[in-house]
């Protein structure tokens, strides 16, 4: 029986930056010339990088044509703030409701509710806080580690000559370094 496998290029504009700032500006410059958020693609954290490739690596630079190098998806700021309201406010509504629930079950007043109300949704703040500084410090650890290996890489899914043109013309308005195209072979 014959293989229904097809092997396929994926073209891709890659480059990296020495700033979080101009690696923002050039996702948002991107995300604005009608580049979707899933054509683009960021280092993962230094630990499953190394993990994927089986070695440690010194410099991003090494990685920007490798198609073993682990990946992750483009998550933007306020996707992680959002993430961090929330991990703030659920144990907040959680612990309040609870609170209310066992004073008025066990025939308290509604002033003490509330005030149980009051108390509780602090604590559940306060564990929602802590929660929430761990996704931000863990998003800012992975661009520090990046950082410290030469900078941030940035890839980005290009369909046509067109796109490839628009994508490097960003990333190397953006201070973008060893901005160039790949075509990475695949299996379908």
């Amino acid at each position: 029986m014959p293989s229904t496998n097809k092997s396929y290029d994926i073209r891709e504009a890659v480059g990296y930056f020495e700033t979080a700032e101009a690696l923002q500006g050039a996702i948002d410059d991107l995300l604005d010339s009608g580049f979707d958020r899933a054509e683009l693609s960021l280092l993962a954290a230094e630990q499953a990088v190394e993990g994927k490739l089986g070695h440690k690596y010194e410099k991003v630079q090494e990685l920007e044509d490798d198609p073993k190098a682990a990946r992750c998806s483009y998550v933007s700021t306020e996707t992680v703030g959002d993430a961090e309201g929330a991990l703030i406010g659920a144990p907040l509504y959680v612990a309040a409701s609870a609170a209310v629930g066992v004073i008025l079950a066990s025939g308290g007043t509604m002033a003490t509710a509330i005030i149980g109300a009051a108390l509780a949704g602090g604590a559940g703040t306060l564990i929602g806080g802590v929660l929430a500084r761990l996704v931000g410090n863990e998003h800012a650890d992975r661009l520090i580690e990046q950082l410290e290996h030469g900078g941030l890489l940035l890839w980005v899914r290009t369909w046509t000559p067109a796109d490839e043109a628009r994508a490097t013309d960003i990333l190397k308005k953006h201070s973008g370094h060893d901005v160039h195209l790949h075509s990475i072979s695949g299996a379908g």
